[in-house]
């Protein structure tokens, strides 16, 4: 079998060797020229005059392309068309493109790039929650409402409610490689686009629209990123498309890449959150009702915003079952970069709302916050005419989180540990210590129905090799491997045969994004369809040369087996190959049984629900707010897991980086609109160092109910939300300083830690 092994990523040697070929790394012609942006100074204004005099005489400087020189569309953006490549008129944001400059290098071009002579009309620019709130900037005339039951009348009732208000920070991708494209000019006005890429079709599709051609005119193709997280999935285009022209302008390959401070200031980052709400629960902790409000600050231009807000609002109650609840989503329009697409899409804020909800009515109740949450949980799978309905009408048929949570409280040894850090808290003025748990359900499919679908190229050549070519793109998750593991075990034969080989529009049409953690799902269904076609006209060819009806082939082992003999795979190539079956197949999968209404807030939004569990323990010194993560303990549900070692490392790696999101990566603008945390002295990302002393991972390893690729299941969002319990863990530390509830901020950087052990103390805000 070549599914549910434990095998190395395909790249790990390239990696750790340094010879992974990224998109920066490709050679190009040595009269390639480099492009940077011109960007604007001020968050928002008109642009009275350019003077570029200074930059084209810089030094090295070829051309300068401003919006004049652009021959068809202006247009960057994912969804609704409202974010021009260059700025036509008016800036939105402080650092957004003005016009391009092409040089003989990237420094001469990013050096003459800072010579224009900008004038500007500044106007005030909108960048809080509350300013926008206040102007009624958003990007849909009224906020988003979804309703389940009547929450007004179950508040009403309640014997007890709670109210409150939270924020959460967003957060930058930090890929290791940013954000880079390089465009060659083709015969005939054709042209190849090489692009760290989340989407090449979009990238496709923009730069054809750019270009004023067709989409068959463009080819895009990505080996690897160096990461991406959702920020490659729609902030490429702008690099793409400018290379596309430069090179159309002046018959040259163009690449153009951001340095860190450039690519921070341009692209966007996660959505940042207020949350506010109103809770209606008994004596025994039971909520009846809730009334939450969403407030997301969008930035300048749409972006994938109203999906992402849309998301939260789906994972609004999280683990738990809720008669009676209304969600409410304001969309908010400011004067900074767009936010975009980040792991998880929106979730882990809805999540984390909820989840820092019941941390608040477990204090306020005195009740173990375990206890409370094991309390309201969804019912379990198999009871008997339990209403399992989420708020927006979809039935939770799968819930498996009371096992789960069963089991990682006893293999963790919660029980002595909350005792341990009670008593320790009991006779510890300074150091105080935490721990806390937190659920993760989150949905699986892309909300938008028609990306829900995948393609994929298989080659078997005469000698038994084979050449898988896919949609999804490889950004260091293991994607490759996975679909090559699906592919060898549906041909059986050895994985060593396989080739996977770069994403390619030229190979693989319409692809969707890599993202929404379907990856495997989709393209791995789809390798696996063209690879039993495969298999089945082999065996219709192979079976009556070895008197073996075609059912009965079988292929293990790297042998295709018969009645009364076997041979190897290759030579059962070579024989199909002689007796002219066509050896090439595509495939083709689409996400079944998905059906969603947004406007609405109804429907069958995901296919399924991945599940996970986490335990944090952490220490804070009170005095200076530092602080430490000493121990986490994860049990996360992977289905029937394709690659334990991989799927174990992406929980791994969601954890610290869900971590780091609420703990010391801040996002700071100053009042002018200026990103001030814009390079990694002063955005701070967990390091080594940042980890949990003690880490324990482990997977359910319980074969998905519905028939996914091999009864497995999306790892690579879900887990990210597990970073919550190490932010609830750095609560309870706080909640052991004083009487009054903390309501620590988000991040919860040192700062934050020191405001918040001060209201524990007191109740006062200092």
């Amino acid at each position: 079998m070549s599914i549910a092994k434990s095998l190395p990523h395909d790249a790990a040697l390239l990696h750790v060797t340094g010879k992974a070929r990224y998109t920066d790394d490709i050679p190009a012609p040595r009269d390639a020229l480099h492009l940077a942006f011109g960007m604007s100074t001020i968050a928002r204004g008109k642009i009275l005059s350019i003077d570029l005099t200074d930059v084209r005489a810089a030094a090295g400087v070829h051309s300068v392309i401003t919006l004049e020189d652009l021959p068809f569309d202006n247009d960057v953006s994912a969804v609704a068309h409202d974010e021009p490549l260059l700025a036509k008129g008016e800036v939105h944001f402080l650092g957004q493109p003005l016009f391009i400059v092409a040089a003989d290098s990237h420094l001469a071009a990013r050096k003459a790039a800072r010579k224009a002579k900008v004038e500007y009309a500044p106007e005030t620019p909108i960048l809080t929650i509350e300013d926008a709130l206040a102007a009624n900037s958003r990007f849909e005339s009224a906020p988003l409402v979804w309703r389940k039951g009547d929450a007004d009348a179950a508040l009403a009732r309640a014997p007890r409610t709670l109210t409150g208000s939270l924020t959460m920070g967003g957060q930058e991708h930090f890929y290791l490689e940013g954000q880079v494209a390089m465009a060659w000019p083709q015969e005939n006005g054709d042209m190849l686009v090489n692009c760290s890429t989340q989407h090449p079709t979009e990238i496709q599709h923009k730069v054809a629209e750019a270009l004023g051609t067709h989409m068959h005119a463009v080819r895009v193709e990505t080996r690897r990123m160096g990461g991406g997280f959702g920020g490659k999935e729609s902030q490429g285009n702008s690099l793409a498309i400018a290379c596309a022209l430069a090179a159309r302008a002046t018959g040259r390959v163009c690449r153009m890449r951001y340095d860190r401070d450039d690519d921070m200031m341009i692209t966007g980052k996660r959505h940042d959150f207020r949350i506010d709400y109103r809770v209606g629960y008994d004596d025994t902790g039971r909520i009846l009702g809730i009334d939450v409000t969403h407030y997301t600050r969008c930035g300048w231009a749409q972006d994938l915003s109203l999906a992402v807000a849309d998301r939260a609002m789906l994972h609004a109650e999280n683990a738990y079952l809720i008669a009676d609840m209304r969600i409410t989503s304001h969309r908010l329009k400011t004067n900074m970069q767009s936010a975009t697409a980040y792991r998880g899409f929106g979730g882990p804020q809805g999540l984390f709302g909820m989840e820092q909800i019941i941390a608040h009515l477990a204090h306020e109740t005195g009740i173990d916050p375990i206890t409370l949450r094991q309390r309201n949980y969804y019912q379990p799978m198999g009871s008997a005419g339990a209403e399992n309905t989420t708020p927006y009408g979809m039935q939770v048929t799968d819930f498996i989180l009371q096992d789960m949570t069963d089991r990682l409280l006893d293999t963790a040894d919660y029980t002595a540990r909350r005792a341990a850090v009670d008593d320790w808290n009991r006779t510890n003025a300074r150091l105080k210590k935490g721990i806390a748990f937190s659920p993760v359900k989150f949905g699986i499919s892309f909300t938008a129905t028609h990306y829900n679908q995948a393609g994929s190229l298989v080659h078997i050549y005469q000698d038994g090799s084979v050449a898988l070519n896919h949609g999804g793109t490889e950004m260091g998750q293991g994607l490759f491997l996975k679909v090559a593991q699906i592919a060898a075990e549906a041909l059986g034969i050895d994985i060593d045969r396989i080739r996977i080989t770069a994403t390619d529009t030229a190979k693989v049409p319409n692809t969707s994004a890599t993202a929404a953690s379907s990856g495997s799902d989709l393209n791995g269904a789809a390798a696996h369809a063209a690879c039993v076609t495969l298999r089945q006209r082999m065996a219709d060819c192979l079976g009556p040369l070895y008197q073996t009806p075609p059912e009965a082939v079988r292929f293990a082992d790297d042998q295709v087996h018969f009645a009364e003999q076997s041979i190897t795979f290759a030579e059962a190539a070579r024989i199909c190959y002689f007796q002219r079956v066509a050896l090439s197949a595509t495939g083709h999968y689409k996400t079944p049984d998905i059906s969603w209404d947004r406007i609405k807030g109804q429907g069958r939004a995901f296919y399924y629900f991945a599940y996970g569990c986490a335990i944090s323990e952490v220490v804070i010194d009170t005095l200076t707010g530092e602080n430490r993560i000493l121990r986490a303990d994860i049990l996360h549900d992977t289905g029937a897991s394709l690659n334990p070692v991989i799927d174990i490392g992406q929980v791994e790696g969601a954890y610290v980086q869900g971590a780091g999101w609420l703990t010391t990566e801040e996002l700071v603008w100053d009042d002018k609109g200026l990103l001030r945390t814009h390079a990694p002295s002063t955005y701070k990302i967990p390091a080594c160092s940042d980890r949990p002393r003690i880490f324990n991972v482990a997977l359910v390893n319980r074969p998905a109910p519905l028939p996914t690729v091999y009864r497995s299941k999306a790892v690579g969002e879900p887990p990210f939300m597990h970073g919550i319990s190490a932010f609830l863990a750095l609560q309870d530390a706080v909640a052991a300083c004083g009487p009054t509830w903390p309501a620590l901020r988000a991040p919860a950087t040192a700062e934050s830690i020191l405001q918040a052990v001060a209201r524990a103390q007191t109740g006062a805000e200092k």
